[in-house]
């Protein structure tokens, strides 16, 4: 790896958390219309092509059922939701809503919709069509649930129709044409922060119509979609073109409501290893990448490319499922937290100045534990815990990607085979099960199954501690087969206290109870970066990953 020194002469800032672990961004602001967007449109008829390495596929651009980054990277750009993020302090900002009210108690939120708005497909947005989406989420089937694992209305709702008693959301009216009413069940302190989410953006209900968005009868990739999820239609500024085996293009919205930058069409282009990335951009194939590797810095500094770095907002971790018989002994997830070396992870596989994971929860977020208990690295102990739990040799599969680079986790084989290492070491029967993320990795480790062990990481999309534990341990899942009451109790209770010392407290104390049981074994704070070719003026680098590309600016 270069020096930290010899990176300072490439690397430019990205986008820093500045306000992320402040309180108070869950306040209900007063923004003006065009709050958070250039006063004027853009002088020239938006011309430039800009081509972007990612390194896979999208799963499906339905981004109410495909929540994995690159899926969102490119619906960001063809869908919008009522509410956007501020790229330097990160709160709400006006989107598809020019501004909003907070009632009865934290349970009524009215938004004022932004006039003259049409969907690609040239039918108006309004008050209606919200309600159509937010009534569409909300009857989401079992079958289609367990279809779309991705979705995230579960997570930030807690139900949907089928148990409507447990579900935070009640109703969407439609109070005239520009004005929608949401009314939850009770009082959610980060609602809207959550609905900056890709997932709510808002889709044209007469292609959502025309599209059978809910019933998931393709097939691309390995991934069930419907015909909506290879051919969404939103309100943002591209359109979807076309959606080959390597590549997704996308054209600029002629009628686009806002600012449309410089770019008239964005090829994302997919290269499935780090070297592939690296050769297109030296190359001139791409403009850019993302999902820099540790072993593409050095000739990226060689090179002089620009690299731009985001703040850690994310959290690797290895899983265990509880439901996976020695599994539910906690000596032996215990053993395996102190089998494994956080630091020589850290120091061979991720970028410079990764933190080491102690929680779930990044540090600039409000309700990050400073003392975090954790038992740190003895294999000798290790080894004692085995021998005091019994264990006797059985099997563990443990699961891992194949040919993909995530934010979170940057070579997850070479990742893997250093845990793995680690586990023999300390006596723990490994059997590898490899699994192509293309051919449907989330869902098999996210799903009930035999997966003992796996590797994945959770990438936040708000700001609010209840984005990282709310949706991996605030109820019983497939993925870890984990059971407290008690904790589940404490997450949904701190969802809907007010902002302060306290509620940081009831995070700090969820933090220690999730590290006693260890349901997973969290690992690192990774630093994820992109690579810019010389053509780039600036990028809008976001912690929370939320890119737009009319913010892309590049040289005449």
């Amino acid at each position: 790896m270069p020096s930290s020194t010899s990176r300072r002469t490439v690397i430019k800032s990205g986008a820093l958390l500045l306000a992320l672990g402040v309180t108070g961004c869950t306040g209900v602001p007063s923004p003006s219309p065009s709050s958070g967007f250039p006063s004027s449109a853009a002088a020239a008829e938006p011309g430039a092509t800009f081509n972007f390495g990612t390194a896979a596929q999208p799963l499906g651009l339905d981004p109410a059922l495909s929540s994995d980054v690159e899926s969102q990277r490119i619906t960001r750009q063809i869908l919008e939701g009522l509410v956007g993020v501020d790229q330097t302090t990160g709160k709400p900002t006006p989107l598809l809503a020019t501004e909003w009210t907070e009632s009865n108690e934290g349970r009524t939120y009215t938004f004022k919709l932004r006039g003259g708005v049409t969907f690609h497909d040239g039918t108006p947005f309004d008050a209606e069509a919200v309600c159509t989406n937010f009534n569409r989420w909300f009857a989401f089937s079992p079958d289609l649930q367990r279809q779309a694992p991705g979705s995230s209305f579960k997570g930030v709702f807690k139900a949907h129709a089928d148990e409507p008693d447990l579900s935070i959301f009640k109703s969407c009216t439609a109070l005239a044409a520009d004005t929608v009413q949401l009314d939850l069940t009770q009082r959610f302190t980060a609602f809207l922060q959550a609905l900056t989410l890709p997932a709510f953006a808002i889709a044209s209900p007469a292609a959502l119509a025309a599209g059978n968005a809910n019933v998931l009868d393709r097939q691309k990739s390995g991934q069930p979609l419907s015909a909506f999820g290879t051919n969404p239609v939103g309100t943002g500024p591209f359109s979807l073109s076309s959606w080959d085996e390597g590549s997704v293009t996308l054209v600029t919205n002629s009628s686009y409501w806002g600012d449309r930058g410089q770019i008239g069409t964005i090829n994302f282009m997919a290269y499935d290893h780090p070297q592939t990335r690296l050769q297109a951009l030296l190359d001139g194939k791409i403009d850019g990448y993302d999902a820099v590797t540790v072993g593409n810095f050095d000739q990226l500094v060689k090179r002089g490319k620009q690299i731009v770095q985001r703040d850690p907002f994310s959290v690797m971790y290895v899983g265990m499922n509880q439901a996976v018989g020695i599994l539910a002994n906690l000596k032996v997830r215990q053993a395996i937290e102190l089998a494994i070396d956080k630091e020589t992870l850290i120091r061979r596989f991720f970028i410079d100045n990764t933190a080491k994971a102690t929680q779930f929860v990044p540090p600039k977020i409000s309700g990050f534990n400073n003392n975090a208990p954790e038992l740190g690295h003895d294999l000798a102990k290790a080894k004692q815990y085995l021998k005091d739990a019994g264990y006797a040799g059985e099997e563990l599969k443990f699961y891992y990607p194949l040919n993909v680079t995530r934010p979170y986790l940057p070579t997850p084989e070479k990742v893997y085979a250093e845990i793995s290492r680690q586990l023999t070491a300390a006596g723990l029967n490994i059997r590898p099960v490899p699994v192509e993320w293309s051919e449907g990795y989330l869902q098999k480790v996210q799903s009930p199954g035999d997966h003992a062990l796996h590797l994945l990481g959770w990438n936040g999309s708000y700001s609010d501690a209840e984005n990282f534990v709310g949706p991996l341990f605030g109820e019983k899942n497939g993925e870890f087969g984990y059971q407290d009451p008690q904790v589940f109790s404490k997450i949904n209770r701190a969802r809907s206290m007010p902002e302060g010392e306290e509620r940081d407290e009831q995070y700090h104390t969820i933090n220690d109870q999730i590290a006693a049981t260890v349901p997973a074994v969290p690992i690192a704070f990774p630093i994820s970066a992109l690579a810019l070719s010389d053509r780039v003026v600036s990028y809008p680098a976001s912690p929370v990953l939320n890119e737009v590309f009319t913010k892309v600016q590049l040289k005449p």
